[in-house]
């Protein structure tokens, strides 16, 4: 097979590529749109068969030329999955958003198809990384009384608008992820690191997620944040067994403080108890005192104005009355002799009292 020594452009006549010959005076010349055309279209038919015939080669490139545009329109249908949304962009710029099913847009280059995963839970890591590897950098922070802490926590998140989350940031995840853990070290630059390490955990969280979702809206992120959950929050390795030993001595502080307490609230209400009764009941005698004195008073006042009053009924009364409260319990016989005319009276002698005094007597010496 014989080499051509002619260019690809020289179909000869010792022509260049832009059809001027080689050493003609005028220069490079445009090239002839119409030989070019020309060409092609035999090109063309000679692989189309149409060599033959031009009305079946013109059929022919009508037939292919309709194929390829059929499956160019075809290629703008498309399906969005459970799981997804559509963002749909035409020349670039956001059109609309598709939910899940079937749907079509017109073909490449005019429109093209996004679809983010909405529903997945996405994981980032902060201050570790799956398999065990530490990230200092990441992972230790100052506590509100100055001592040093390892954190490390976990952000579950995931796209709560597809749009937003494609456009309005242009490292969304990396954004996220610095946004993080610039809240917590604000956290935890807030706590101490006793409360950080034991009962605060869950508080720490609950504020992490709200600040962080309050700024990812800020952002118009289009994130939502599912949790953030701290994973360790111990003290820096080196120093972990004197934390230790502090927190064993500070628990053992707390432990005694509850029992001094504890004795105190015992012993404190009862000593107020017993003091008030005392109080109560040395009013009470008061009281009682006073208004007994204050009765007597008043009787002997009023006694006395009787006295004015009657004073020979009032000594036989007063004289009365006190013989009665003598005399009361007593074996008593009364004999009137103040009566005239009356026979004289037998002094009476007790016999049954004596009698009795002397079998008792009696007895008693026999013992």
């Amino acid at each position: 097979m014989p080499w051509n020594t002619q260019g690809p452009w020289q179909g000869g006549g010792g022509r260049g590529p832009w059809g001027s010959r080689p050493g003609g005076g005028g220069g490079p010349q445009p090239p002839d749109l119409e030989e070019l055309l020309r060409r092609s279209q035999e090109k063309l038919k000679s692989v189309l068969g149409g060599g033959a015939g031009g009305g079946a080669g013109r059929r022919g490139v009508l037939v292919v030329g309709l194929v390829l545009v059929a499956i160019w329109l075809a290629s703008g249908i498309y399906r969005v999955l459970p799981e997804e949304q559509g963002v749909v962009l035409r020349f670039g710029k956001l059109d609309r958003v598709t939910e899940p099913g079937l749907h079509y847009h017109l073909p490449y280059p005019i429109e093209t198809v996004l679809k983010p995963q909405v529903t997945r839970v996405n994981r980032i890591e902060i201050g570790f990384r799956t398999g065990g590897r530490e990230m200092p950098d990441e992972a230790l922070m100052l506590t509100g009384d100055e001592n040093i802490i390892d954190i490390n926590f976990v952000v579950l998140w995931k796209i709560g608008n597809a749009a937003d989350f494609l456009f309005n940031i242009r490292y969304p995840e990396e954004t996220l992820k610095a946004a993080a853990e610039s809240v917590m070290r604000e956290i935890i630059g807030r706590t101490p690191i006793l409360e950080a390490t034991t009962e605060g955990r869950r508080r720490i969280e609950q504020s992490a997620q709200e600040m962080l979702q309050t700024l990812m809206n800020d952002y118009g992120a289009g994130i939502v944040i599912d949790a953030v959950q701290l994973q360790k929050a111990d003290p820096p390795a080196p120093v972990i067994d004197a934390f230790k030993d502090v927190q064993a001595a500070q628990a053992d502080r707390e432990r005694l403080q509850n029992e001094a307490e504890a004795y105190a609230n015992d012993v404190i209400p009862r000593a107020r108890g017993e003091a008030e009764r005392i109080i109560q009941e040395g009013q009470a005698y008061k009281q009682s005192v006073v208004a007994r004195a204050r009765g007597e008073a008043s009787r002997f006042a009023a006694v006395l104005d009787q006295y004015h009053l009657a004073r020979e009924v009032t000594l036989q009364r007063m004289y009365l009355e006190t013989m009665e409260d003598v005399l009361q319990g007593m074996n008593k016989i009364v004999i009137d002799s103040g009566s005239e005319g009356a026979a004289p009276v037998v002094p009476y002698l007790p016999l049954p009292g004596l009698d009795r005094r002397v079998r008792e007597g009696a007895q008693g010496g026999g013992q």
